[in-house]
Protein backbone atom coordinates (compact mmCIF):
# COMPACT_ATOMS: atom_id res chain seq x y z
CA UNK A 1 0.00 0.00 0.00
CA UNK A 2 1.38 3.43 -0.98
CA UNK A 3 2.29 5.77 1.87
CA UNK A 4 0.69 8.70 0.04
CA UNK A 5 -2.64 8.30 -1.74
CA UNK A 6 -3.39 9.54 -5.24
CA UNK A 7 -5.97 11.92 -3.77
CA UNK A 8 -3.33 13.53 -1.52
CA UNK A 9 -1.02 14.09 -4.48
CA UNK A 10 -3.87 15.64 -6.50
CA UNK A 11 -4.72 17.95 -3.61
CA UNK A 12 -1.11 19.17 -3.34
CA UNK A 13 -0.79 19.70 -7.10
CA UNK A 14 -3.98 21.76 -7.17
CA UNK A 15 -2.75 23.90 -4.27
CA UNK A 16 0.55 24.53 -6.05
CA UNK A 17 -1.08 25.31 -9.41
CA UNK A 18 -4.07 27.66 -8.85
CA UNK A 19 -3.68 29.01 -12.42
CA UNK A 20 -5.29 25.79 -13.69
CA UNK A 21 -8.55 27.34 -12.42
CA UNK A 22 -7.71 31.05 -12.69
CA UNK A 23 -4.82 32.02 -15.02
CA UNK A 24 -4.50 35.45 -13.37
CA UNK A 25 -3.21 33.93 -10.11
CA UNK A 26 0.19 33.38 -11.68
CA UNK A 27 0.74 37.13 -11.80
CA UNK A 28 0.35 37.34 -8.03
CA UNK A 29 3.55 35.30 -7.59
CA UNK A 30 5.49 36.92 -10.45
CA UNK A 31 7.54 40.07 -9.76
CA UNK A 32 8.28 42.88 -12.24
CA UNK A 33 12.09 42.98 -11.81
CA UNK A 34 13.82 40.17 -13.66
CA UNK A 35 17.32 38.90 -12.98
CA UNK A 36 19.72 37.84 -15.71
CA UNK A 37 19.11 34.14 -15.01
CA UNK A 38 15.42 34.58 -15.91
CA UNK A 39 16.28 35.47 -19.51
CA UNK A 40 18.90 32.72 -19.79
CA UNK A 41 16.60 30.01 -18.39
CA UNK A 42 13.58 31.08 -20.45
CA UNK A 43 15.64 31.15 -23.63
CA UNK A 44 17.00 27.70 -22.79
CA UNK A 45 13.65 25.95 -22.32
CA UNK A 46 11.99 27.70 -25.28
CA UNK A 47 14.79 27.19 -27.79
CA UNK A 48 13.39 25.87 -31.07
CA UNK A 49 16.26 23.55 -32.03
CA UNK A 50 18.41 22.89 -28.94
CA UNK A 51 16.43 21.12 -26.21
CA UNK A 52 17.89 21.65 -22.75
CA UNK A 53 16.51 21.58 -19.22
CA UNK A 54 17.49 24.49 -16.96
CA UNK A 55 18.57 24.06 -13.32
CA UNK A 56 18.80 27.20 -11.17
CA UNK A 57 21.29 26.89 -8.32
CA UNK A 58 21.84 29.33 -5.47
CA UNK A 59 21.43 30.08 -1.77
CA UNK A 60 18.04 30.41 -0.15
CA UNK A 61 16.15 33.66 -0.86
CA UNK A 62 18.20 34.69 -3.91
CA UNK A 63 15.03 34.53 -6.02
CA UNK A 64 15.13 31.10 -7.70
CA UNK A 65 11.43 30.37 -7.15
CA UNK A 66 10.46 33.88 -8.26
CA UNK A 67 12.37 33.33 -11.51
CA UNK A 68 10.33 30.19 -12.15
CA UNK A 69 7.05 32.04 -11.52
CA UNK A 70 8.19 34.77 -13.91
CA UNK A 71 8.92 32.11 -16.53
CA UNK A 72 5.46 30.60 -16.04
CA UNK A 73 3.89 34.05 -16.31
CA UNK A 74 5.76 34.65 -19.58
CA UNK A 75 4.52 31.33 -20.97
CA UNK A 76 0.89 32.20 -20.16
CA UNK A 77 1.36 35.64 -21.75
CA UNK A 78 2.62 33.87 -24.87
CA UNK A 79 -0.66 31.97 -25.07
CA UNK A 80 0.32 28.72 -23.36
CA UNK A 81 -2.57 26.80 -21.82
CA UNK A 82 -2.09 27.18 -18.01
CA UNK A 83 -2.91 23.50 -17.58
CA UNK A 84 0.23 22.69 -19.57
CA UNK A 85 2.29 24.25 -16.76
CA UNK A 86 3.07 22.21 -13.64
CA UNK A 87 4.86 23.55 -10.54
CA UNK A 88 5.90 21.25 -7.66
CA UNK A 89 8.08 21.90 -4.61
CA UNK A 90 9.93 18.89 -3.22
CA UNK A 91 10.37 20.80 0.02
CA UNK A 92 6.80 19.69 0.68
CA UNK A 93 6.68 16.69 3.07
CA UNK A 94 4.14 14.82 0.92
CA UNK A 95 6.16 15.33 -2.26
CA UNK A 96 9.22 13.89 -0.51
CA UNK A 97 7.33 10.58 -0.24
CA UNK A 98 6.49 10.18 -3.95
CA UNK A 99 8.63 9.67 -7.01
CA UNK A 100 8.66 11.71 -10.19
CA UNK A 101 6.71 9.15 -12.19
CA UNK A 102 3.84 9.36 -9.70
CA UNK A 103 3.82 13.15 -9.93
CA UNK A 104 3.77 13.16 -13.73
CA UNK A 105 1.19 10.38 -14.12
CA UNK A 106 -1.11 11.99 -11.54
CA UNK A 107 -0.79 15.39 -13.24
CA UNK A 108 -1.53 14.00 -16.69
CA UNK A 109 -4.53 12.03 -15.40
CA UNK A 110 -6.15 15.22 -14.12
CA UNK A 111 -6.59 16.99 -17.46
CA UNK A 112 -6.55 16.01 -21.15
CA UNK A 113 -3.44 17.94 -22.17
CA UNK A 114 -2.05 18.34 -25.68
CA UNK A 115 1.26 19.81 -26.80
CA UNK A 116 4.36 20.77 -24.85
CA UNK A 117 4.31 20.45 -21.05
CA UNK A 118 6.39 22.90 -19.02
CA UNK A 119 7.45 21.35 -15.70
CA UNK A 120 8.89 23.42 -12.84
CA UNK A 121 10.46 21.55 -9.90
CA UNK A 122 11.51 23.48 -6.78
CA UNK A 123 14.27 22.27 -4.40
CA UNK A 124 14.98 19.26 -6.57
CA UNK A 125 17.80 18.00 -4.35
CA UNK A 126 15.13 16.58 -1.99
CA UNK A 127 13.80 14.24 -4.68
CA UNK A 128 15.48 10.84 -4.47
CA UNK A 129 17.64 10.04 -7.52
CA UNK A 130 16.56 13.31 -9.12
CA UNK A 131 19.29 13.19 -11.76
CA UNK A 132 18.17 9.75 -12.96
CA UNK A 133 14.55 10.91 -13.18
CA UNK A 134 15.56 13.96 -15.19
CA UNK A 135 17.58 11.75 -17.53
CA UNK A 136 14.58 9.46 -18.06
CA UNK A 137 12.25 12.41 -18.65
CA UNK A 138 14.66 14.03 -21.10
CA UNK A 139 15.25 10.82 -23.05
CA UNK A 140 11.69 9.47 -23.14
CA UNK A 141 9.37 12.47 -22.86
CA UNK A 142 10.16 14.73 -25.80
CA UNK A 143 7.06 16.81 -25.07
CA UNK A 144 8.44 18.06 -21.74
CA UNK A 145 10.50 21.21 -21.13
CA UNK A 146 11.78 21.35 -17.56
CA UNK A 147 13.18 23.91 -15.11
CA UNK A 148 14.34 23.03 -11.59
CA UNK A 149 15.91 24.78 -8.62
CA UNK A 150 18.30 23.59 -5.92
CA UNK A 151 20.17 25.13 -3.00
CA UNK A 152 23.22 22.86 -3.09
CA UNK A 153 25.09 23.72 -6.28
CA UNK A 154 27.91 21.12 -6.46
CA UNK A 155 25.36 18.37 -5.74
CA UNK A 156 23.46 19.63 -8.77
CA UNK A 157 26.62 20.05 -10.83
CA UNK A 158 27.73 16.49 -10.05
CA UNK A 159 24.35 15.24 -11.23
CA UNK A 160 24.71 17.36 -14.35
CA UNK A 161 28.16 15.91 -15.05
CA UNK A 162 27.07 12.32 -14.40
CA UNK A 163 23.69 12.25 -16.16
CA UNK A 164 22.99 15.71 -17.49
CA UNK A 165 25.64 16.17 -20.17
CA UNK A 166 23.77 17.38 -23.23
CA UNK A 167 20.49 17.27 -21.29
CA UNK A 168 20.54 20.18 -18.83
CA UNK A 169 22.61 23.18 -17.82
CA UNK A 170 23.14 24.53 -14.29
CA UNK A 171 22.73 28.32 -13.97
CA UNK A 172 24.26 29.67 -10.76
CA UNK A 173 22.40 32.54 -9.12
CA UNK A 174 24.43 34.55 -6.59
CA UNK A 175 22.95 37.21 -4.36
CA UNK A 176 22.15 40.45 -6.17
CA UNK A 177 24.89 42.83 -7.25
CA UNK A 178 24.79 46.44 -6.06
CA UNK A 179 23.64 47.41 -9.56
CA UNK A 180 20.73 44.94 -9.34
CA UNK A 181 19.92 46.26 -5.85
CA UNK A 182 19.56 49.77 -7.29
CA UNK A 183 17.43 48.53 -10.17
CA UNK A 184 15.15 46.50 -7.89
CA UNK A 185 14.48 49.58 -5.73
CA UNK A 186 13.92 51.62 -8.90
CA UNK A 187 16.49 54.16 -7.78
CA UNK A 188 17.59 56.91 -10.10
CA UNK A 189 20.49 55.59 -12.17
CA UNK A 190 23.72 57.57 -12.64
CA UNK A 191 24.03 58.94 -16.17
CA UNK A 192 26.99 57.05 -17.61
CA UNK A 193 28.66 56.79 -21.02
CA UNK A 194 27.50 53.88 -23.16
CA UNK A 195 29.73 50.79 -23.09
CA UNK A 196 31.78 52.12 -20.16
CA UNK A 197 34.19 49.36 -19.08
CA UNK A 198 36.11 49.21 -15.83
CA UNK A 199 39.36 48.38 -17.56
CA UNK A 200 39.04 51.50 -19.75
CA UNK A 201 38.47 53.98 -16.91
CA UNK A 202 42.23 54.19 -16.47
CA UNK A 203 42.34 56.04 -19.82
CA UNK A 204 40.06 58.86 -18.58
CA UNK A 205 41.38 62.33 -17.81
CA UNK A 206 41.31 63.69 -14.27
CA UNK A 207 38.31 65.89 -15.16
CA UNK A 208 36.41 62.96 -16.66
CA UNK A 209 37.11 60.85 -13.55
CA UNK A 210 35.97 63.67 -11.28
CA UNK A 211 32.71 63.97 -13.23
CA UNK A 212 32.18 60.19 -13.13
CA UNK A 213 32.63 59.95 -9.37
CA UNK A 214 30.33 62.90 -8.76
CA UNK A 215 27.49 61.00 -10.46
CA UNK A 216 27.47 58.41 -7.64
CA UNK A 217 27.12 60.79 -4.67
CA UNK A 218 23.39 60.23 -4.23
CA UNK A 219 23.89 56.45 -3.96
CA UNK A 220 26.26 56.46 -0.96
CA UNK A 221 23.50 55.86 1.63
CA UNK A 222 22.07 53.06 -0.45
CA UNK A 223 25.50 51.46 -0.74
CA UNK A 224 25.84 51.30 3.06
CA UNK A 225 22.39 49.70 3.30
CA UNK A 226 23.33 47.20 0.58
CA UNK A 227 26.32 46.09 2.67
CA UNK A 228 24.03 45.54 5.67
CA UNK A 229 21.02 43.91 3.93
CA UNK A 230 22.85 42.20 1.10
CA UNK A 231 21.57 41.01 -2.23
CA UNK A 232 18.46 39.08 -1.17
CA UNK A 233 15.52 40.52 -3.18
CA UNK A 234 12.76 40.10 -0.59
CA UNK A 235 14.90 41.67 2.14
CA UNK A 236 16.01 44.52 -0.12
CA UNK A 237 12.35 45.47 -0.57
CA UNK A 238 11.65 45.31 3.18
CA UNK A 239 11.03 48.56 5.08
CA UNK A 240 12.35 47.07 8.34
CA UNK A 241 16.12 46.49 8.14
CA UNK A 242 16.42 45.04 11.66
CA UNK A 243 13.72 42.47 10.96
CA UNK A 244 15.28 41.77 7.55
CA UNK A 245 18.58 40.85 9.23
CA UNK A 246 16.73 38.55 11.62
CA UNK A 247 15.00 36.87 8.67
CA UNK A 248 18.38 36.53 6.98
CA UNK A 249 19.78 34.79 10.04
CA UNK A 250 16.78 32.48 10.44
CA UNK A 251 15.90 31.69 6.83
CA UNK A 252 19.22 31.78 5.02
CA UNK A 253 21.65 30.64 7.70
CA UNK A 254 19.74 28.60 10.28
CA UNK A 255 17.60 26.67 7.79
CA UNK A 256 20.58 25.86 5.61
CA UNK A 257 22.84 24.75 8.46
CA UNK A 258 20.23 23.08 10.64
CA UNK A 259 18.23 21.42 7.89
CA UNK A 260 19.63 21.48 4.34
CA UNK A 261 23.23 20.68 5.24
CA UNK A 262 22.27 18.00 7.76
CA UNK A 263 19.91 16.33 5.30
CA UNK A 264 22.19 16.35 2.28
CA UNK A 265 25.71 15.87 3.62
CA UNK A 266 25.60 13.35 6.47
CA UNK A 267 26.67 15.83 9.15
CA UNK A 268 27.15 14.01 12.45
CA UNK A 269 27.46 17.04 14.73
CA UNK A 270 25.05 19.90 13.98
CA UNK A 271 26.52 21.91 16.87
CA UNK A 272 30.04 21.61 15.45
CA UNK A 273 28.75 22.78 12.06
CA UNK A 274 27.19 25.86 13.69
CA UNK A 275 30.42 26.61 15.56
CA UNK A 276 32.47 26.18 12.38
CA UNK A 277 30.30 28.61 10.42
CA UNK A 278 30.55 31.15 13.25
CA UNK A 279 34.34 30.64 13.23
CA UNK A 280 34.42 31.25 9.47
CA UNK A 281 32.34 34.42 9.83
CA UNK A 282 34.75 35.71 12.48
CA UNK A 283 37.75 34.91 10.26
CA UNK A 284 36.30 35.65 6.83
CA UNK A 285 38.65 37.19 4.21
CA UNK A 286 41.55 35.64 6.17
CA UNK A 287 43.70 32.72 5.05
CA UNK A 288 42.18 29.57 6.47
CA UNK A 289 44.19 26.86 8.19
CA UNK A 290 42.20 23.67 8.61
CA UNK A 291 44.72 22.46 11.22
CA UNK A 292 44.27 25.59 13.34
CA UNK A 293 40.48 25.43 12.99
CA UNK A 294 40.43 21.78 14.03
CA UNK A 295 42.41 22.57 17.19
CA UNK A 296 40.33 25.60 18.12
CA UNK A 297 37.05 23.76 17.53
CA UNK A 298 37.22 21.14 20.27
CA UNK A 299 40.28 19.38 18.80
CA UNK A 300 38.15 18.00 16.00
CA UNK A 301 39.78 15.92 13.29
CA UNK A 302 41.11 17.71 10.22
CA UNK A 303 39.10 15.38 7.96
CA UNK A 304 35.86 16.37 9.70
CA UNK A 305 36.58 20.08 9.28
CA UNK A 306 37.46 19.51 5.62
CA UNK A 307 34.18 17.68 4.99
CA UNK A 308 32.14 20.35 6.80
CA UNK A 309 33.85 23.12 4.81
CA UNK A 310 32.96 21.29 1.62
CA UNK A 311 29.32 21.03 2.75
CA UNK A 312 29.14 24.77 3.47
CA UNK A 313 30.62 25.57 0.08
CA UNK A 314 28.15 23.20 -1.61
CA UNK A 315 25.31 24.94 0.22
CA UNK A 316 26.31 28.32 -1.24
CA UNK A 317 27.16 29.85 2.15
CA UNK A 318 30.89 30.36 1.53
CA UNK A 319 33.43 30.76 -1.26
CA UNK A 320 36.93 29.28 -1.17
CA UNK A 321 39.63 31.35 -2.89
CA UNK A 322 42.90 29.53 -3.60
CA UNK A 323 46.37 31.07 -3.94
CA UNK A 324 47.41 32.21 -7.42
CA UNK A 325 50.99 32.68 -8.64
CA UNK A 326 51.74 36.15 -10.00
CA UNK A 327 55.07 36.93 -11.61
CA UNK A 328 58.37 35.91 -10.06
CA UNK A 329 57.50 36.60 -6.43
CA UNK A 330 56.50 33.08 -5.38
CA UNK A 331 53.04 32.63 -3.89
CA UNK A 332 51.96 30.99 -0.67
CA UNK A 333 50.77 27.47 -1.45
CA UNK A 334 47.87 25.37 -0.36
CA UNK A 335 45.81 27.46 2.06
CA UNK A 336 42.55 29.05 0.85
CA UNK A 337 40.90 32.26 1.91
CA UNK A 338 37.31 31.98 3.07
CA UNK A 339 34.66 34.45 1.93
CA UNK A 340 31.11 34.34 3.26
CA UNK A 341 28.76 34.33 0.26
CA UNK A 342 27.34 37.77 1.08
CA UNK A 343 28.58 40.39 3.53
CA UNK A 344 25.09 40.66 5.01
CA UNK A 345 25.13 36.98 6.03
CA UNK A 346 28.22 37.65 8.14
CA UNK A 347 26.61 40.76 9.64
CA UNK A 348 23.46 38.84 10.54
CA UNK A 349 25.43 36.05 12.26
CA UNK A 350 27.91 38.19 14.21
CA UNK A 351 25.44 41.00 15.10
CA UNK A 352 28.21 43.58 15.55
CA UNK A 353 26.92 46.92 16.85
CA UNK A 354 27.40 49.96 14.61
CA UNK A 355 29.41 47.95 12.08
CA UNK A 356 29.49 50.80 9.54
CA UNK A 357 31.66 52.91 11.83
CA UNK A 358 34.18 50.12 12.46
CA UNK A 359 36.93 50.55 9.84
CA UNK A 360 38.17 46.98 10.09
CA UNK A 361 34.71 45.40 9.93
CA UNK A 362 33.46 47.48 7.04
CA UNK A 363 36.70 46.71 5.19
CA UNK A 364 35.89 42.99 5.53
CA UNK A 365 32.36 43.64 4.29
CA UNK A 366 33.57 45.49 1.20
CA UNK A 367 36.25 42.89 0.40
CA UNK A 368 33.53 40.22 0.66
CA UNK A 369 31.28 42.20 -1.70
CA UNK A 370 34.13 42.70 -4.17
CA UNK A 371 34.95 38.99 -4.28
CA UNK A 372 31.29 38.01 -4.65
CA UNK A 373 30.79 40.44 -7.54
CA UNK A 374 33.89 39.14 -9.31
CA UNK A 375 32.80 35.50 -8.85
CA UNK A 376 29.41 36.34 -10.32
CA UNK A 377 30.92 38.29 -13.22
CA UNK A 378 33.27 35.50 -14.28
CA UNK A 379 31.09 32.44 -13.65
CA UNK A 380 30.83 30.26 -16.70
CA UNK A 381 34.18 31.44 -18.05
CA UNK A 382 37.67 29.92 -17.91
CA UNK A 383 38.87 32.59 -15.46
CA UNK A 384 40.57 31.35 -12.29
CA UNK A 385 39.89 33.43 -9.17
CA UNK A 386 41.94 33.56 -6.00
CA UNK A 387 44.36 35.72 -4.03
CA UNK A 388 48.11 36.31 -3.91
CA UNK A 389 50.31 36.22 -0.84
CA UNK A 390 54.06 36.26 -1.11
CA UNK A 391 55.53 33.01 0.23
CA UNK A 392 58.55 34.58 1.96
CA UNK A 393 56.83 37.70 3.22
CA UNK A 394 53.31 36.88 4.30
CA UNK A 395 52.47 40.51 4.96
CA UNK A 396 52.45 41.12 1.21
CA UNK A 397 49.11 40.20 -0.29
CA UNK A 398 46.68 41.07 -3.06
CA UNK A 399 43.08 40.47 -2.02
CA UNK A 400 41.71 39.20 -5.33
CA UNK A 401 43.49 37.92 -8.44
CA UNK A 402 41.67 37.12 -11.68
CA UNK A 403 43.76 34.86 -13.91
CA UNK A 404 42.69 35.03 -17.56
CA UNK A 405 44.26 33.49 -20.68
CA UNK A 406 45.66 36.89 -21.72
CA UNK A 407 46.88 38.03 -18.31
CA UNK A 408 45.89 38.86 -14.74
CA UNK A 409 43.73 41.48 -13.05
CA UNK A 410 44.63 42.53 -9.49
CA UNK A 411 42.17 43.99 -6.98
CA UNK A 412 43.29 45.32 -3.61
CA UNK A 413 40.69 46.67 -1.16
CA UNK A 414 41.72 49.67 0.97
CA UNK A 415 38.34 50.76 2.28
CA UNK A 416 39.52 53.37 4.76
CA UNK A 417 39.92 57.13 4.98
CA UNK A 418 43.60 56.91 4.02
CA UNK A 419 44.09 54.50 1.14
CA UNK A 420 47.79 55.27 0.63
CA UNK A 421 49.97 52.23 -0.04
CA UNK A 422 53.78 52.20 0.14
CA UNK A 423 56.05 51.35 -2.78
CA UNK A 424 56.78 48.01 -1.10
CA UNK A 425 53.12 46.92 -1.24
CA UNK A 426 52.49 43.68 -3.12
CA UNK A 427 50.25 45.22 -5.77
CA UNK A 428 52.91 47.87 -6.55
CA UNK A 429 55.70 45.30 -6.81
CA UNK A 430 53.61 43.05 -9.06
CA UNK A 431 52.66 45.93 -11.34
CA UNK A 432 56.38 46.64 -11.78
CA UNK A 433 57.30 42.99 -12.42
CA UNK A 434 57.80 42.21 -16.12
CA UNK A 435 56.99 38.53 -15.49
CA UNK A 436 53.72 39.15 -13.66
CA UNK A 437 51.52 39.32 -16.80
CA UNK A 438 49.34 41.85 -14.99
CA UNK A 439 47.06 43.68 -17.42
CA UNK A 440 44.94 45.74 -15.02
CA UNK A 441 45.16 46.70 -11.36
CA UNK A 442 42.55 48.29 -9.10
CA UNK A 443 42.97 49.81 -5.65
CA UNK A 444 39.42 49.89 -4.28
CA UNK A 445 38.91 52.86 -1.98
CA UNK A 446 36.28 54.27 0.37
CA UNK A 447 35.70 57.94 -0.48
CA UNK A 448 34.30 59.20 -3.77
CA UNK A 449 37.08 61.79 -3.88
CA UNK A 450 39.75 59.08 -3.56
CA UNK A 451 40.33 58.17 -7.20
CA UNK A 452 42.89 58.38 -9.99
CA UNK A 453 46.17 56.74 -10.94
CA UNK A 454 48.37 55.78 -7.98
CA UNK A 455 51.55 57.90 -7.83
CA UNK A 456 53.93 54.94 -7.89
CA UNK A 457 55.93 54.37 -11.07
CA UNK A 458 54.73 51.02 -12.37
CA UNK A 459 54.65 49.17 -15.67
CA UNK A 460 50.88 48.76 -15.31
CA UNK A 461 49.01 51.74 -13.85
CA UNK A 462 47.12 51.13 -10.59
CA UNK A 463 43.70 52.77 -10.68
CA UNK A 464 42.30 54.02 -7.38
CA UNK A 465 38.53 53.62 -7.66
CA UNK A 466 35.82 53.95 -4.96
CA UNK A 467 34.10 50.68 -4.04
CA UNK A 468 30.63 52.03 -4.83
CA UNK A 469 31.71 52.82 -8.41
CA UNK A 470 33.66 49.58 -8.92
CA UNK A 471 30.79 47.36 -7.75
CA UNK A 472 28.06 49.27 -9.56
CA UNK A 473 29.93 49.23 -12.86
CA UNK A 474 30.89 45.56 -12.56
CA UNK A 475 27.25 44.63 -11.88
CA UNK A 476 26.15 46.81 -14.79
CA UNK A 477 28.61 45.12 -17.14
CA UNK A 478 27.38 41.71 -16.03
CA UNK A 479 23.74 42.71 -16.61
CA UNK A 480 24.71 43.99 -20.07
CA UNK A 481 26.00 40.51 -20.89
CA UNK A 482 29.73 41.36 -20.81
CA UNK A 483 30.63 38.58 -18.39
CA UNK A 484 34.29 37.70 -18.64
CA UNK A 485 35.22 40.98 -20.37
CA UNK A 486 35.74 43.52 -17.58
Amino acid sequence: MAIVSNEQVIKVLRQYNPWWRNPLTIKEESKPYKRLAYYEALRMIMHKTLRRFAILSGARRVGKTTIMYQMMDALVDEGMNPKNILYVSFDNPIMKLVDMETVLSTYESMYPIDGIRYIFLDEIQYMEQWELWLKVIYDRRKNIRLTATGSASPVLEKGAADSGTGRWNVLKIPTMSFYEYCRLLQLEQPELPDNLKLTKIVEMTEAQLDDLMDRFTFLEGHFNRYLMIGGFPELVLSDDDVYAQRMLREDVVDKVIKRDVLTLFNIRSPLLMEKLFLYLCMNSTEIFSVTTAAKELENTSVNTIDSYIEALEMSNLIYLAGPVDVGSKGALKGKPKIFVADAAIRNAVLMIDDVLSDEKEIGIMVETAVYKHIVSFYQGTTARLGYFRKAKDNQKEVDVVVELPYGKILCEVKYRNNSHIPASDAIVELCRDEKSKVKNAFLITKRLDDFGIAKHETRVPILRIPAIVFLYLLGREEADGRDGKM
